[in-house]
């Protein structure tokens, strides 16, 4: 497993009369024109826009994930999108959420914005990252960022980040805390910092607005069979979010000031001794992990005829495989391995769709995921307007052209560290 950090891969682009995303190649952000965010205002969403599975990003004529670029927009002069608020904090919110290799998922990002939703103009939106960050959350709302980078998903220490998260919960005392309701961490950390701190908690939260909190409940009816109804409540202390309740993409943007002051941490209660033991992280083959957990993703389509050179490129990228309907059809792949409405929905942070032209069903199925890049000969095809990045050309040529620059990279790479160890060996035997 690669454990080097990935880069931040969102590159300034424009949008051809054909309306196709093109990077510009050694292009700043303030070249970008705002005309291709296609940024609308966000608002909370209901239960029955949840359950409908309509994909909130891929309305005609809406860049998928737009709102992902407006902090850069924001801060280079170039957006119109007004600040928030400019009037001093009496209030705050705070938002925790742990980062993946310095960026926040689209279900965090979501639990910033809304958090930026609800807030008054004498409130300040306060975002507590657990792990690194390398992003402006300025375009989802918020006001302050504090990183605590020692605070990441490699461990498990709940007591640790907990203690860690005092700071900010003295220096900027919340009337309210947001959470992303998810597994990997946010849902436990909200639940343990309910139970230590005494306050009010609503979790599964399917709908927020200023006044109140809504979850889905379970009742028998008449007939003898269960019903889902929504069990509103005024809003709670501590807020666990499920995911897709409310657009990123906002009219306004917050301070984005991040703050690296070393008083806003506390070391309370570390030295305590922990009731849990971490087993650290096992490395897994890339082939090994189900699509649905897989956080790189390359897909094989019909334009996919070598498909020895596929899993060779899969393999050089660290990346999960997966493929369409007709891939599978054909038997060039297993049928565990189909992502689409009659396969598997994906999330990946990054999904490489080969040969793949975007049917409805295929585009389904990846409708989470967060950056999409299409290899594809032909530049009508839907997976382009979906793609944030498109590469038009043979799938067999790109991917060969990919593979030699990974390996000569690589191997560079490899030269450099051999080189830097050689040197630092000199060192030591001269002192």
């Amino acid at each position: 497993m690669d454990p080097t950090l990935r880069r931040e891969p969102r590159r300034p682009y424009v949008i051809t009369s054909a309306g196709i995303r093109r990077i510009v190649l050694g292009a700043t952000a303030e070249g970008v024109s705002d005309a291709s965010l296609g940024a609308i205002p966000g608002g909370t969403g209901s239960t029955e826009d949840t359950d409908s599975g309509v994909d909130a990003h891929s309305g005609p004529g809406v860049p998928p994930r737009a709102g992902t670029r407006s902090a850069r927009h924001a801060h280079s002069g170039t957006s119109s999108k007004p600040l928030r608020t400019a009037e001093p904090p009496e209030d705050y919110i705070l938002v925790i959420a742990f980062s993946e290799r310095g960026v926040l998922d689209e279900h965090p990002r979501q639990a910033v914005a809304a958090a930026a939703l609800l807030a008054h103009p004498q409130t300040a939106v306060v975002v507590a990252v657990l792990g690194q960050l390398n992003e402006d959350l300025a375009a989802l709302g918020a006001d302050i960022v504090v990183v605590l980078p020692e605070c990441d998903l490699r461990q498990f220490r709940p007591e640790y980040t907990l203690s860690r998260l005092s700071g900010p919960l003295k220096r900027y005392p919340p009337s309210h805390i947001l959470i992303p309701d998810r597994l990997n961490g946010e849902g436990d950390l909200g639940r343990r910092l309910a139970a230590a701190y005494g306050a009010s908690v609503a979790t599964h939260v399917v709908e927020i607005a200023p006044d109140h909190v809504a979850t889905h409940q379970l009742v028998q009816e008449g007939n003898g069979r269960p019903s889902r109804r929504l069990a509103r409540r005024s809003l709670p202390d501590v807020i666990l979010l499920e995911p897709n309740i409310v657009d990123t993409r906002l009219p306004f943007v917050g301070a984005g000031q991040r703050i690296h002051d070393e008083t806003v941490t506390s070391d309370a209660g570390i030295s305590a001794p922990s009731a849990y033991r971490d087993g650290g992280l096992r490395a897994l083959e890339a082939s090994d992990l189900p699509l649905e957990e897989a956080d790189l993703i390359t897909s094989a389509g019909n334009g996919v005829t070598d498909v020895g050179l596929f899993l060779r490129f899969a393999k050089a990228l660290g990346a999960a495989t997966g493929a369409s309907r007709v891939a599978v059809d054909d038997g060039r792949f297993a049928r565990d391995k189909q992502i689409g409405a009659t396969g598997k929905t994906v999330s990946a942070n990054a999904y490489i769709a080969i040969g793949i032209s975007g049917a409805v069903q295929h585009l389904q199925g990846i409708k989470d995921c967060r950056h999409v890049i299409a290899i594809n000969r032909d530049s009508a095809a839907p997976i382009i307007q979906r793609a944030d990045l498109s590469i038009i050309g043979d799938a067999r040529g790109v991917m060969q052209a990919l593979l030699e620059a990974v390996e000569a990279a690589r191997a560079n790479s490899a030269a450099d560290e051999s080189s830097n160890g050689a040197q630092n060996t000199s060192r030591e035997r001269a002192a």
